[in-house]
């Protein structure tokens, strides 16, 4: 086995680097397979286009006979690209892509063939959808789900295949993917920031929730990555012991891209624009070989897309480099793990970013109203925020390294801290015309330049204001975006609901003028959520102890955070807002539970098998040449002898100890398991969290004892060393 270790780092270490050509400006590549508005102009008739385009802005109904049109100026635009086959895209609940493809072609009565496209084929289809994860809705016979076309997620060539964007259901119409409730979430948002907004400017029609992520990922040598079953079935590995030098001196952060890395990312950008993915930043992250990937906002839903497209896109393109694309949350022990930055904010068809102050002490309340509801809803909702961000991987990072803690927080800076405490003091009830005054003139109108030097990050913040938004650190490097997407817009939409029906009342029944309805509403909802404000360190146990005193939630595992998911707050949110159905609610929290078990108990299997297969024989025949050391020091001093047998002795009896303890923590192991398996679901996942996890834990910590005692030439497993510093 040792030879797949070193035949694998030779591989390695005499890669040649791809030669990589970019072809063309940026400018001139962005979107040119993308289905955007220029093709759209081109293919589709005049009526066509209008009709889509108003089914993008406006969510209008498109007709069958209309589909048909654009259809097949979808087709004929695609064929123009090299497409032979179509797809509908969706993003079922197995947290990856899902796609089927056919081909452009279709026989006729007389024996000929055409390339059709149809109005049936592009608004719906009918995938097997037996498989997919559906938490119980369905029995296994009734596999039929619908995929629909989603116009407002533009369609895109990627190879030879037209991808046209979808949400799916199930045939009695409960959701069954990541889609349908984000749009659903965005739709409610869109509704009640639009009425909230227009108590500042009434030309306001749209406020569209934007959305840009940080997408973080370990590049690893294909070759190296092979040789560790851990990586290639579990994502991460489940044993290795720290290499002597780590992240600990900083440099690789922000250092130069190696070139290797830098050609992988020269073609991921190239492809990226293409299909219309505005990627803008790249650089290396704190972990060696750790890097980051950057994109301008857009519209989330299009984002949400943007980002699953890129990580399949991402995985393909590091085959042809010979790498492996590591999305594991915490994929090495010890050093930075991945997360996925949501940065999130609300922009008015207006063309204005209700998170950015402005020039006005009117657009400065604007920008209050909007900055103080979303601190609220957070405050309200935190252990649901929590629980959209819960995941096996997730578990391993938060509160590790530099990762946000497992208490949802929000920071906000010491300077807009003041700006809040100025606001609680105001008066109840009408502002004199000297507190208004004042209160706009020393505090409202000064936002701006506060902002200037108040963009500092918290890094251990999982909910942070970064100057014109909020940037949901916390959510994990593996994750659909949607998820934690569709629980922030809800939970922001509700509070701007009930936010504007506290303001009309204030202004209908005591006849308060607007402004001051406004204030005397956000004093209170200040006074409500200063519990989640939290500008310290986010690390250790006294800020545990201070959330407590907060009695803010603090779910540790994911069994624990999801709980939430299902509380009668929780989907009394959902069905109000009309995202998700008790129904759709329960069958979700079924899969998340489901699938973490299903992690666990697949990470428990693959480290019993390299600790009994792998590591206890090579410790074995480092005992037997220990053995035969001895053997051969006692012939030559005599059997009686310590001076020159004392070290080898011990060293053999601390090996033998660590296989005593892997046999016998594997053995345990297994039975946890065989006894969490047949528990009810949300029971199975709290058992392997608590049973099976902590052994999984201590054989990797005598696993790893023995990687230090055992030759390095007989260890079969590619070292950190190895996997994290050859590029």
């Amino acid at each position: 086995m040792a030879q797949i270790r070193f035949n694998a780092l030779q591989t390695a270490l005499q890669r040649d680097i791809k030669k990589v050509e970019e072809a063309g400006r940026r400018s001139e590549l962005f979107g040119k397979h993308v289905f955007n508005d220029a093709a759209m102009r081109q293919y589709l008739t005049s009526d066509a286009y209008q009709t889509i385009q108003a089914a993008i802005e406006k969510g209008d109904q498109i007709d069958r006979q209309t589909a048909g049109h654009i259809a097949a100026g979808m087709k004929e635009w695609a064929i123009s690209k090299g497409a032979t086959h179509y797809t509908h895209w969706f993003q079922p609940l197995t947290g990856s892509t899902a796609e089927k493809h056919d081909a452009f072609f279709e026989t006729q009565s007389d024996g000929t063939v055409i390339e059709k496209l149809g109005a049936s084929q592009l608004v719906q289809q009918e995938p097997d959808a037996s498989s997919f994860p559906h938490g119980g809705i369905r029995n296994t016979f009734e596999a039929r789900g619908y995929t629909a076309w989603d116009p407002t997620s533009p369609a895109f060539v990627y190879g030879t295949t037209l991808c046209v964007p979808t949400v799916f259901v199930s045939y009695t119409g409960e959701a069954l993917d990541y889609k349908t409730p984000l749009l659903r979430a965005l739709q409610a948002v869109d509704g009640a920031a639009t009425a909230v907004a227009r108590y500042f400017d009434k030309n306001v029609s749209k406020v569209n929730a934007t959305l840009g992520w940080e997408q973080e990922y370990f590049l690893i040598d294909a070759a190296l990555a092979a040789a560790r079953p851990d990586i290639m079935l579990a994502g991460r590995t489940l044993l290795g012991h720290a290499s002597a030098k780590g992240q600990q001196l900083d440099d690789h952060y922000f250092g130069s891209i190696p070139s290797r890395a830098l050609n992988f990312m020269r073609e991921l950008e190239h492809e990226c624009m293409l299909l219309g993915v505005p990627v803008k930043t790249r650089h290396n992250e704190v972990a060696p070989n750790q890097f980051e990937l950057a994109p301008i906002f857009e519209e989330a839903n299009l984002a949400v897309d943007h980002n699953s497209l890129l990580m399949d896109v991402m995985d393909k393109v590091a085959k042809r480099h010979h790498f492996k694309v590591l999305f594991h949350e915490k994929p090495f022990a010890g050093i930075n793990g991945s997360g996925k930055h949501n940065n999130w904010s609300l922009q008015t068809n207006t063309g204005i970013n209700l998170l950015s102050p402005g020039s006005t002490p009117m657009k400065n309340l604007q920008f209050l109203t909007f900055f103080i509801n979303t601190i609220k809803a957070v405050n309200t909702h935190e252990a649901l925020l929590r629980a959209s961000i819960a995941s096996a991987g997730n578990d391993h990072r938060l509160g590790a390294n530099e990762a946000p803690p497992a208490i949802i927080s929000v920071f906000i800076g010491s300077q807009l801290t003041a700006v809040l405490d100025e606001l609680e003091k105001v008066t109840s009830g009408k502002l004199s015309p000297q507190e208004k005054t004042e209160l706009k003139l020393n505090v409202v109108g000064k936002i701006p330049e506060i902002l200037l030097d108040n963009t500092d990050r918290n890094r251990t913040s999982p909910f942070a204001f970064t100057g014109n938004k909020f940037e949901f650190r916390a959510v994990g490097s593996s994750a659909n975006c949607a998820n934690s997407m569709t629980v922030l817009n809800a939970i922001v939409a509700k509070q701007l609901q009930e936010f504007k029906e506290e303001v009309d009342a204030l202004i209908d029944k005591k006849g308060m003028k607007k402004d001051d309805a406004i204030f005397n509403v956000l004093r209170e909802y200040i006074k409500d959520s200063k519990r989640i404000r939290f500008e310290g360190d986010g690390y250790g146990a006294a800020w545990e102890k201070e959330a407590a005193k907060r009695k803010l939630s603090n779910a540790k595992n994911t069994p624990e955070a999801l709980k939430a998911k299902i509380s009668k707050e929780s989907i009394a949110l959902f069905e109000s807002l009309g995202i998700l159905s008790k129904t759709e609610v329960e069958a979700r929290y079924e899969i998340e539970v489901e699938e973490y078990a299903l992690r666990i108990q697949i990470e428990s299997r693959v480290l019993g098998d390299i600790a009994r297969n792998h590591v206890v024989p090579t410790a074995i025949r480092y005992q037997n040449i220990l053995l035969e050391n001895i053997a051969g020091l006692q012939a030559v001093y005599g059997k009686t002898t310590t001076d020159f047998t004392e070290e080898p002795m011990q060293l053999l009896e601390q090996i033998s100890s660590h296989i005593r303890d892997i046999n016998k923590g594997v053995a345990q192991m297994i039975l946890e398991r065989k006894q969490a398996n047949v528990l009810p679901a949300s029971e199975r996942a709290e058992a392997y969290c608590s049973k099976v996890l902590p052994h999984i834990q201590d054989i990797r910590r005598s696993c790893d004892k023995l990687e230090l005692l055992v030759d390095d030439q007989l260890w079969p497993l590619t070292k950190y060393r190895e996997l994290l510093f050859t590029n």
